[in-house]
């Protein structure tokens, strides 16, 4: 899905954001390169939340630049987000894909096209006249998904995307996301299952208080961890 026009490298440099009285999210500088999955992980109140968003434009940095590849400016926005909770109209499931391909400015006839191909390639097809609120826990984040990949981004956000799924739908999604990174779409997900993030990281961030203190090859953070902090996490000495 790379190509000459790619948005990535996603890079943040010294970013910040204020609230509550304090730096939430607290000088944090990365790189986001193409391809594979990119973990973050932290205790609660670390600033995963507030970092994907960050990255993915629905809040902006009380300091520091989050910018894209030379040249992306301007161009269409290929990255979009699946949250904890997915976000679920009052429309029937394929009318739910569909209102987002409008909204990115898809024309009427692509927009049947990508939406029937989503409803496919998620399992969904049956359920296309369903409402979507109707949907079991697992299908709406399985809908969440489809509506994304509808909209051929290059980088996929995931907030925490099974956190209310029980394990067969844990399983399910896990899966859909592997064949997602195989197409060649990049994800930056945050998750609290270790046993998640086990599986599916190719590389890990950990946060903790807002700041950014490890960034490393999932094999290795797992194995030894190179900080204090870490290391309680890993031994469940953090609170959650």
């Amino acid at each position: 899905m790379r190509d000459v026009t790619s948005i990535l490298p996603l890079s943040l440099e010294t970013v910040s954001f204020l609230g509550e009285g304090r730096k939430l999210v607290d000088a944090v500088s990365l790189v986001v390169p193409a391809g594979g999955v990119t973990v973050l992980l932290g205790p609660n109140g670390a600033g995963k939340s507030l970092m994907l968003r960050l990255c993915h434009g629905l809040l902006t940095p009380s300091e520091g630049r989050v910018h894209w590849a030379a040249g992306a400016t301007g161009r269409a926005k290929r990255h979009a987000m699946v949250f904890q909770k997915p976000i679920m109209l009052r429309r029937s499931v394929e009318a739910n894909i569909d209102h987002a391909l409008a909204s990115a400015g898809v024309a009427r006839l692509e927009r049947r096209e990508r939406a029937w191909a989503a409803l496919q390639r998620f399992g969904l097809l049956e359920r296309a006249t369903q409402p979507a609120r109707l949907l079991s826990g697992g299908e709406q984040q399985r809908l969440a998904i489809a509506r994304a990949w509808s909209l051929r981004p290059e980088l996929l956000f995931l907030d925490e995307p099974t956190s209310q799924l029980d394990p067969a739908a844990t399983r399910q999604i896990e899966e859909l996301l592997t064949g997602l990174v195989a197409e060649g779409i990049t994800v930056l997900m945050s998750t609290h299952d270790l046993g998640q993030a086990k599986r599916l990281a190719d590389r890990v961030l950990f946060l903790h208080r807002g700041r950014l203190i490890e960034d490393s090859l999932a094999e290795y953070f797992f194995v030894e961890p190179q900080t204090i902090a870490a290391r309680a996490f890993l031994a469940g000495d953090l609170i959650w």
